[in-house]
């Protein structure tokens, strides 16, 4: 990628996109793109946090896992959004596992360069404070649906948040390309493959949902809303 596509990528997110020219283009000068397979590991879970990155093309699934080796998907990540703020905070290792799913680009910007950026630009400090707010209502919220909310509600509000962050709504129906697998939907839900697919084959015989792979088209949004509590 050119500098130019470097900074017409930055500008489009919501931790970088509020500032200006002069500051995109240093930033710019500050990034290598690199590309990942599906599969592979952007960093393990415990590595030192040197860098964060933006999704120009693809999608990242991050991923905690247990000492037993059980996996839960926190979050799954497309074009523009950023992940690896949170080590810029406090200098730690990572918390979570980044994975791509599929072929995957990203900008890679080093937390050197960019603490250099923000020790002069209080609007990139509001912006990434900001950046680690919304993660953390986020990780509660899930915790939250974790506590008070059943396996059912929890897909169905699931679908609900991803449908509204990446689905293409027509004439009232939303339709969703995961780019996930079930098994990891099931991860994202603090649930099993089985019982995610049984909830989901349930939505889809009430005709709230049908679904073609990794394709689902919400053909009743009012119903799943209120399905998930909302």
């Amino acid at each position: 990628m050119d500098r130019a596509q470097m900074i017409a990528v930055l500008s489009r997110t919501a931790l970088f996109g509020t500032l200006d020219g002069g500051t995109l283009g240093k930033l710019a000068q500050a990034c290598a793109a690199r590309t990942y397979r599906s599969g592979q590991f952007l960093w393990f879970q415990g590595d030192a946090g040197d860098h964060l990155v933006v999704v120009v093309d693809g999608l990242i699934k991050v991923v905690v896992t247990s000492e037993q080796g059980d996996e839960m998907v926190l979050v799954t990540l497309g074009p523009p959004e950023t992940v690896g703020e949170l080590a810029l905070i406090d200098q730690g290792p990572r918390s979570a596992s980044a994975i791509a799913v599929g072929t995957t680009t990203v900008l890679m910007i080093s937390h050197a360069a960019l603490l250099q950026l923000v020790r002069t630009n209080p609007v990139l400090l509001d912006a990434l404070l900001g950046s680690i707010g919304a993660l953390v209502r986020r990780l509660t919220e899930q915790a939250a649906d974790l506590v008070f909310l059943d396996l059912a509600g929890r897909v169905a509000k699931l679908l609900v948040r991803l449908a509204e962050e990446r689905g293409r709504e027509q004439n009232g129906v939303v339709t969703l390309d995961l780019g996930v697998t079930q098994s990891d939907l099931a991860h994202m839900v603090g649930g099993s493959r089985p019982p995610v697919n049984r909830i989901l084959q349930g939505l889809a015989a009430r005709g709230l949902i049908s679904m073609d792979g990794r394709l689902i088209v919400i053909r009743d949004p009012a119903a799943l809303r209120r399905r998930a509590g909302l």
